[in-house]
């Protein structure tokens, strides 16, 4: 399986793509700076070859990472159509306040909404929630002070609330104790 690239494993993801590209020797289009001349009526057969394999190996491999991208990263993606430009681009932008915006934005939307379910065990959920909560903090965003200050918050209103329901009101002991 491949490793979708996050905007914060760029590592990681290049290291797959250039290694599967260079198992199916497609990755011509990454090794070699420059696009080879176009194709004339006076191009020899190895300069036909040689584009002809750089074009594949170009339109196979932009189409390979552009696939193992995670969605809420591809809007934000370079549009390029050469492979080497758009992996150097993709390497800038994960670098870049833009995707630590976007991935913050993921990352917080999945450690709020995701509930345990059973599919898997426990330690597994709260590992995957710990993982996630980490990748927040090496973003600067330290998630857990600001959900210890909202219990906290939440405890102080909720306190002040009773209190306020309590007052003026006959207790139940009160009722039963008059009839």
């Amino acid at each position: 399986s491949f490793v979708k690239f996050n905007g914060l494993n760029y590592d990681e993801w290049s290291e797959k793509i250039r290694f599967t590209l260079g198992i199916i020797a497609l990755d011509i289009a990454i090794l070699i700076n420059e696009e080879p001349a176009a194709i004339t009526n006076e191009s020899s057969e190895t300069e036909k070859a040689h584009y002809l394999a750089w074009e594949r190996s170009n339109r196979l491999g932009l189409n390979l990472m552009r696939m193992t991208m995670a969605d809420n990263i591809k809007p934000s993606m370079p549009k390029t159509e050469k492979a080497r430009e758009f992996m150097l681009k993709v390497k800038e932008c994960s670098q870049s306040d833009l995707a630590d915006k976007s991935i913050v934005g993921s990352l917080m939307s999945e450690l709020t909404t995701k509930r345990f379910d059973w599919s898997q065990p426990i330690h597994d959920h709260v590992t995957h929630m710990s993982n996630l909560a980490a990748k927040l903090k090496t973003l600067g965003m330290d998630e857990e002070g600001r959900l210890k200050k909202m219990k906290d918050q939440a405890v102080h209103f909720v306190s002040h609330d009773g209190a306020s329901n309590s007052k003026g009101k006959p207790s139940k002991k009160g009722k039963k104790g008059k009839s």
